[in-house]
């Protein structure tokens, strides 16, 4: 699971503390998180969150997001996690944070400031490896199958896209100057 790994939290006046990962999603604490988005044109990959994942399994999410750990900078983490989940790395872009929050069932909720990273690629010379522990599946998915397959089944889909893509229609964030 996720005892020990220490993440960075946000206090009211704006300061990072160090707090336990589970802890912040028993609370509901305010924290830092990144979430990647690997785009081959119009089509994003997208990963089915392992069925053991102790929250949103099966739940198909963007390709991949995490927690950076503390002292960790959120580039350093966005690349490591991407690594970890599928097994490569690409040149990442950053850009703009946002805020929301959400039951992700199983008692936790997610309240995140979260850092947004994309990348443009050739998925026919990526190689992704996913690792089972985290990815029970992977698919490349156009944006309007995407936007289709959530209205007919929002719960297969973790909460965070379905914010994501409610904010960000046609997940815009990677067009903005």
């Amino acid at each position: 699971m996720t005892a020990g790994i220490q993440i960075p939290a946000i206090a009211a006046d704006g300061s990072l503390y160090s707090i336990d990962k589970m802890q912040a999603h028993v609370d509901g604490v305010l924290h830092l998180a990144v979430s990647v988005f690997i785009f081959d044109g119009d089509r994003l990959l997208i990963q089915k969150r392992a069925s053991t994942k102790y929250h949103c399994s099966g739940q198909w999410a963007n390709t991949c997001c995490t927690h950076p750990h503390w002292n960790e900078s959120l580039e350093i983490c966005a690349e490591r996690r991407l690594q970890e989940e599928l097994g490569f790395t690409v040149p990442l872009t950053r850009h703009q944070t946002v805020e929301y929050a959400a039951d992700v069932g199983s008692g936790l909720r997610e309240h995140e400031r979260v850092t947004l990273f994309s990348a443009e690629v050739d998925s026919r010379s990526l190689d992704i490896r996913p690792a089972p522990s985290e990815v029970d599946a992977v698919r490349w998915v156009s944006l309007q199958q995407l936007r289709l397959d959530l209205i007919a089944s929002p719960q297969d889909f973790t909460p965070w896209l379905r914010i994501y893509l409610q904010r960000f229609p046609g997940l815009t964030f990677r067009h903005a100057a």
